[in-house]
């Protein structure tokens, strides 16, 4: 049996840049939360590994392929990850295993929260179970974006779904 959680539980999402992936998860999954009732129970934020994009706001592409799902991420800023992070937060969860190794890297030894990628929520026999990472949408058309906002819904409101019953 898996040990309950004290809210709120804190879910650090981190891609390369923190422009593109991980701002539109923070965003996604923040206003899955909002909409069930939780935001006092879980709360959610986003880095990159890279410190390219520090300050800036998500790329505008995904910034409006989110908005045309009702999800607003206009208020988010770059930052980069930090070591200080392994201590605010229970899950850190990378878009792909090259960010989950430069976690890995930085993880302080005395951690004791779920490092992991986001894709390992996805939920059993879901089509989207076909990809093991979220691919980054950077260099392609909106319908890269169109497939990252997919896997982050399915995956988060599985996650959503997996801290509610840890907090229960």
């Amino acid at each position: 049996m898996q040990e309950s959680l004290e809210p709120p539980v804190r879910i650090l999402f981190v891609c390369l840049g923190n422009i593109c992936r991980s701002p539109s998860a923070e965003g996604v999954i923040a206003s899955m939360i909002e909409k069930q009732g939780l935001a006092d129970q879980i709360k959610v934020d986003s880095a990159g590994t890279a410190a390219w994009h520090i300050g800036k706001s998500a790329d505008p592409r995904a910034m409006d392929r989110a908005r045309a799902r009702g999800f607003n991420m206009s208020g988010l800023k770059a930052r980069q990850v930090s070591e200080d992070d392994f201590d605010q937060f229970d899950y850190i969860l990378a878009m792909d295993s090259d960010n989950l190794a430069e976690l890995t890297q930085l993880q302080p030894p005395h951690f004791g929260g779920h490092l992991g990628l986001l894709l390992d929520f996805l939920p059993q026999g879901s089509e989207l179970n076909k990809y093991a990472e979220v691919p980054d949408p950077y260099y392609g058309g909106d319908s890269g974006f169109d497939l990252v906002l997919d896997l982050i819904e399915a995956a988060g409101a599985n996650l959503i779904s997996m801290v509610q019953q840890r907090l229960s």
